[in-house]
């Protein structure tokens, strides 16, 4: 369910907040989905489980995800349009961004292409 990259900048457990998003975009994870506890999480990535705690639990204060003590954790039934809502506050940086291009002398048509091919891929990141 993760892969993990120990040597990477990004800390796990933005590693494992990122993987689980992407996963409730892409359908895989749909709403109500019990999450590996844990403990269970924490021997299968060989990590200490206080990483895994720290991802469950601002996945929980975004609203990602929702814990039923005594059974464990959720996704939650808002949690794809949450991350639509939070993905579309992105456009802001990338109308900068496209600008910075524009004035670079970079063609429209060759962004166009980039987001062509990315579409293309469908949910591969």
């Amino acid at each position: 369910m993760f892969q993990l990259d120990l040597l990477s900048r990004v800390p796990v457990y933005e590693q494992i907040i990122n993987q689980l998003e992407s996963l409730v975009l892409s359908d895989i994870l749909m709403p109500h989905t019990q999450l590996p506890s844990v403990r269970g999480l924490s021997v299968q990535l060989s990590i200490n489980p206080n990483t895994i705690q720290k991802a469950y639990s601002e996945l929980d204060r975004r609203g990602i995800i929702y814990s039923v003590p005594g059974r464990g954790c959720f996704v939650s039934e808002d949690s794809k349009s949450i991350l639509s809502s939070l993905s579309r506050n992105k456009l802001k940086p990338l109308t900068s961004l496209l600008g910075e291009l524009k004035l670079a002398g970079i063609e429209k048509e060759e962004i166009i292409s980039i987001v062509d091919s990315v579409y293309e891929k469908g949910n591969e990141v």
